[in-house]
């Protein structure tokens, strides 16, 4: 392993390190279920540009909401607020109560790039920064995702919506009671990306964790979410709920009328 590759995997440890510390000295607080979140008078700047205003936002335990904005509305920069890699310029997120500070153990984070090792197998990316013990958890995690099978592949012999699985794996190994989604299946092809859409929910239903997803795309909202927010400008342009059974067919008229609303607001809020 060269210094770059070990330098990029101390970086993870030392994240995953820093999640278990904290589960550690919070451990009397676990439940079976997810995160209650709390968004009061959010605000978040960088130098004098401003890109969240007064964000006020409640979200129930094992809830699913989606965000969806155009490009600089703010999505991402709430979901890295939520997950305490940034700190916000005013307001205050409370999870189960608590006010964010830094990292939380029972928080997980998946990107659009799956952000995998490759000079490590399948099941040791999984496993990163976990006890030996968490390497079954680690191989319960691949079951759930459908790659049991390839625990001891190389990360590139995979396909993009495989590694993509595999980071979703990865955030499952230790889990999480929420698990936020920014974009994770933007970059895959559109066979691959309902296949993943659809895997998702089940594992969101079987585990009820709290979700929170960042998304281009308002039909994912649609087919994946309990509620979805509109972000314009850095503020709640619509929190609409979305009062369809699952599984959800992107065909139905309630579907499509759902899609519209959103997409309405999405463009309407351009134009102004």
């Amino acid at each position: 392993m060269n210094t770059l590759e070990q330098s990029i995997e101390d970086h993870f440890f030392n994240e995953s390190n820093n999640y278990s510390k904290y589960g550690a000295a919070h451990a009397g607080h676990e439940t079976t279920y997810g995160t209650e979140i709390r968004i009061r008078q959010l605000s978040k700047s960088f130098g004098s540009t401003a890109v969240l205003h007064n964000i006020d936002l409640a979200v129930h335990p094992s809830e699913f909401v989606a965000i969806v904005g155009r490009s600089g509305c703010g999505k991402s920069t709430l979901l890295r607020l939520i997950a305490g890699l940034d700190a916000a310029t005013a307001g205050q997120i409370d999870l189960d109560r608590q006010p964010v500070v830094g990292l939380n153990a029972s928080t997980r984070i998946m990107f659009q790039d799956s952000r995998l090792l490759p000079w490590r197998k399948v099941l040791d990316n999984v496993a990163i920064g976990l006890s030996k013990t968490g390497r079954q958890r680690s191989q319960w995690a691949l079951e759930q995702v459908g790659l049991a099978n390839r625990s001891q592949s190389w990360i590139t012999q995979l396909s993009g919506g495989q590694r993509q699985r595999v980071a979703l794996a990865r955030a499952l190994a230790s889990q999480p009671r929420l698990l936020l989604l920014d974009e994770p299946l933007g970059a895959l092809d559109a066979l691959t990306r309902l296949e993943m859409q659809q895997l998702i929910q089940i594992l969101w239903q079987e585990q009820q964790f709290t979700a929170i997803l960042v998304t281009h795309d308002v039909e994912e909202a649609v087919f994946l979410a309990d509620r979805v927010i509109v972000l314009n400008q850095g503020k709640v342009d619509l929190d609409l709920s979305i009062p369809l059974p699952r599984p959800r067919n992107p065909g139905n008229a309630t579907f499509a009328d759902l899609k519209t609303q959103i997409l309405d607001r999405i463009l309407s809020a351009s134009r102004a």
